[in-house]
C-alpha cells in the first residue's frame, strides 16, 4: 500500500453567512473524514495542516477581505512550517475551502513550493454553493509531474455533517488507492 498524505489548507472562525464561530473549519472536517477512512483501509496515512505565517481573521467579513486583496496582488502568503518528508508520500490529498471563486492564494505557496513528480494528487475542497470552480484543474497543473486524481467538491455545511462523512467515505473507496 502506498504512503498517503491528507494535507489541508482550513479557517475556522465565522462561516458564510451564519455569523457563528467555529473552531475547527469545514475543510478540516472533510480531512478528518478523508483520514478515518484511510486509517479504517489500513492505509499509511498522515494529516498535515498547513497554516499560514500570518493567520487569517476569524470575521467572515475580514477574512474575505484579506483572501481579496491577496487575490487581487497574486500575494504567496508564507507558511509556518513545511510537511516533514514530503517526498516520502505516493499519494497526497490536498484540501482547501473555495474563496474568491478560487483556492486560497496560501494553496498556489504550497503548490508551488514542492515536486509532485510521481506522486497521485488529489483534490477536495469545500465551498459556499459554487463547486470546485475549475480548482482541480488548476491543482493538476501546479502539481507537474503528477497523476491527477478524482477529486470531491463538497458543500460547507454537508462536511459537517454524517450524510459528508459518509460521502467522503464512498469517494475515497471509488480512488482505489
Amino acid at each position: 500500500m502506498s504512503k498517503v498524505l491528507v494535507c489541508f489548507f482550513s479557517a475556522g472562525g465565522e462561516d458564510l453567512g451564519a455569523g457563528e464561530k467555529n473552531e475547527v473549519g469545514n475543510t478540516a472536517m472533510m480531512a478528518d473524514a478523508i483520514m478515518a477512512k484511510l486509517k479504517e483501509d489500513g492505509h499509511d496515512a498522515t494529516s498535515f495542516q498547513i497554516k499560514p505565517l500570518v493567520p487569517y481573521p476569524d470575521s467572515y467579513d475580514e477574512k474575505l477581505v484579506k483572501a481579496t486583496e491577496e487575490r487581487a496582488m497574486q500575494e504567496r502568503p508564507g507558511i509556518a512550517e513545511d510537511v516533514p518528508n514530503f517526498d516520502d508520500y505516493d499519494t497526497v490529498f490536498i484540501g482547501y475551502p473555495i474563496w474568491c471563486s478560487d483556492m486560497p492564494m496560501i494553496m498556489y505557496t504550497f503548490l508551488e513550493s514542492h515536486v509532485f513528480t510521481g506522486k497521485i494528487v488529489v483534490p477536495f475542497c469545500t465551498h459556499g454553493g459554487s463547486g470546485e470552480v475549475d480548482t482541480f484543474r488548476v491543482v493538476a497543473e501546479k502539481a507537474v509531474g503528477s497523476a491527477p486524481g478524482q477529486g470531491l467538491a463538497m458543500q460547507g455545511e454537508l462536511a459537517r455533517q454524517p450524510g459528508g462523512r459518509k460521502q467522503v467515505a464512498y469517494w475515497v473507496d471509488q480512488l482505489a488507492i
